[in-house]
């Protein structure tokens, strides 16, 4: 059974984990062959290093090494390289990176110094964490170098940042204005994208940030007609629980760009290929002609509790393949 996903960070992370997870203990299954399209519209340049905070959660989350209590960066980790940038005052600070973490990043900006495309590294990077032994393909949207920025008000003025200073620095609690993708417009989707969609038996979108994660990747010219047109059924699963997200500011992305707190909005960011709407088991949302609902917990407590629900997405998925019979 060949599923796609199209995912962002910690969410799309755990979920993924979690559908594994249930692909391996459920007999029924059929086995699954996984791939998984990253975004990188979070992508930035620190320290001379190109850094994919959403591959590498990808990577580290699914490769078995990921930091469970922060759901980013490496388990087991120390800071010596970071503490001693900090001490010779090398900018900036806010962001953290452990020393393994900065071998991934050492890594990656030496492989396309030398001009290997981002989807080649990451074909590296997936080889050093086994996800291949695990039927899991992992793929950049795009291998066009492609950024996140926030247009800010700060102290009366207007100014454009980039996302993970917005995201992380300031917590997303700067007043913002819109967010500017730089590159995206002049981006193609990179290689194995537009066939993973086309080709699958279930396209599946993860909890992940509607706006900033699989709203970017929605953005790559190509990528949104492909799922319009793929005769596989696309199963969402909502990010908001009691009209907020479990982590992240989601809530936040969404008022920016006008789209109410709930899962019928975030929903409609979907709806011309959107078939079937995983929403908590209390959201007052209801299927209708082309969607159909289903409530679930979607409290990713556990990966018990995440391969419930991956599992319930998947199901929904297999019920809507055309010749399935009635959903």
């Amino acid at each position: 059974m060949r599923i796609t996903a199209l995912a962002g960070g910690v969410g799309g992370a755990r979920f993924l984990r979690g559908l594994l997870h249930h692909a391996r203990t459920t007999p029924s299954t059929e086995p699954v062959e996984l791939t998984v399209i990253g975004n990188t519209g979070d992508d930035i340049t620190l320290f001379g290093l190109r850094i994919c905070p959403d591959l590498d959660t990808l990577l580290y989350t699914l490769g078995g090494g990921i930091h469970e209590g922060q759901g980013w960066g490496r388990a087991d980790e120390s800071h010596h390289l970071a503490q001693e940038l900090a001490a010779l005052g090398a900018e900036p600070t806010w962001f953290g990176l452990g020393d393994k973490d900065f071998a991934t990043h050492v890594f990656r900006s030496q492989l396309l110094g030398r001009g290997v495309p981002l989807s080649g590294v990451v074909e590296r990077l997936s080889a050093r964490w086994g996800l291949g032994e695990q039927g899991v393909r992992l793929l950049p949207m795009t291998d066009t170098p492609v950024e996140t920025h926030v247009v800010v008000t700060e102290d009366g003025e207007q100014r454009a940042i980039h996302f993970q200073e917005w995201w992380v620095r300031h917590r997303a609690e700067l007043p913002a204005e819109r967010f500017v993708v730089a590159g995206l417009d002049r981006a193609a989707p990179a290689p194995g994208v537009l066939d993973a969609i086309r080709e699958a038996d279930v396209v599946l979108l993860p909890p992940s940030n509607p706006v900033v994660s699989i709203g970017i990747i929605l953005g790559v010219p190509g990528v949104r007609d492909a799922l319009r047109g793929s005769r596989a059924p696309v199963v969402g699963v909502s990010p908001l629980v009691g009209g907020r997200p479990v982590r992240g500011h989601a809530d936040v992305c969404l008022r920016t760009i006008g789209i109410d707190e709930t899962s019928e909005a975030v929903a409609g960011l979907y709806a011309d290929f959107l078939d079937g709407w995983l929403v908590d088991e209390d959201d007052p949302m209801t299927s209708r002609r082309g969607l159909e609902v289903v409530h679930r917990p979607l409290l990713m407590s556990s990966t018990d509790a995440a391969a419930a629900m991956a599992g319930a997405a998947l199901d929904l998925g297999l019920r809507l393949r055309p010749g399935s019979g009635p959903a």
